[in-house]
């Protein structure tokens, strides 16, 4: 599981980070409003932490343009305040969350586990974009009349990109979330399996198409 951290305090974000990682979990530290607004646009992530007070952009402003944007990851915010104000105003801006400072870590661990349950309880089992439907409990792609099922790695490939359309998706994350980081698959094999994707779409007639950015990666499209 991923997750973005903004923190400013360097202490604060490095004991946060030592936790999440002892207990699992990959993360991106960053350390101003700026940088967390640029890698929750290009990155993909399970649980975004926003500290309220950042340089360069608020916590606030970052969550404002995350959701303005698209971006529905679960985001929990830390603040140092504790005014009813401040919790009211980042739950109207879509947060999920908020912990205001000083916490416990295990609380930090708690609410994350729970965003990521709560989300995979409200997650539809079927994603449809075009006239082409993922079945998330048979990892059956179907155009409503032809259904075609996906191996293990073709659903998971094909989920990240149905659950994230038009987003651009690198070759390293597709190796990361779904090989893993200590894989010893090569990288060509994303390739491999995006060749298989599209021949199924195209066996459905299907109006959408894995376009590829050369030297980025791969995004899911309707077709004109």
């Amino acid at each position: 599981m991923r997750i973005l951290l903004a923190e400013d305090e360097k202490e604060m974000s490095n004991a946060l980070v030592a936790i999440l990682k002892h207990n699992n979990y990959s993360v991106d530290a960053v350390y101003d409003g700026a940088d967390a607004l640029d890698y929750g646009l290009s990155q993909i992530y399970d649980v975004i932490i926003l500290d309220i007070m950042m340089p360069k952009l608020s916590g606030i402003e970052v969550l404002e343009k995350l959701r303005s944007r698209g971006v529905s990851t679960p985001i929990l915010m830390l603040t140092a305040k504790s005014q009813t104000e401040d919790k009211i105003l980042g739950l109207d801006k879509g947060a999920d969350d908020y912990l205001t400072k000083p916490f416990a870590m295990g609380e930090l661990l708690a609410r994350v586990r729970a965003m990521t349950r709560r989300r995979a309880e409200f997650t539809p089992n079927l994603i449809t974009i075009g006239n082409i439907s993922l079945n998330k409990d048979t990892y059956e792609l179907s155009d409503g009349s032809t259904v075609l099922r996906l191996s293990n790695k073709e659903y998971q490939m094909m989920e990240l990109l149905m659950s994230n359309p038009k987003r651009l998706i690198s070759t390293e994350q597709f190796m990361e979330r779904i090989w893993g980081y200590d894989a010893e698959a090569e990288i060509n094999v994303v390739w491999v399996y995006v060749s298989y994707l599209r021949k199924k779409l195209e066996s459905l007639n299907a109006r959408v198409k894995i376009k590829a950015v050369r030297g980025l990666g791969y995004t899911l499209e309707e077709s004109e």
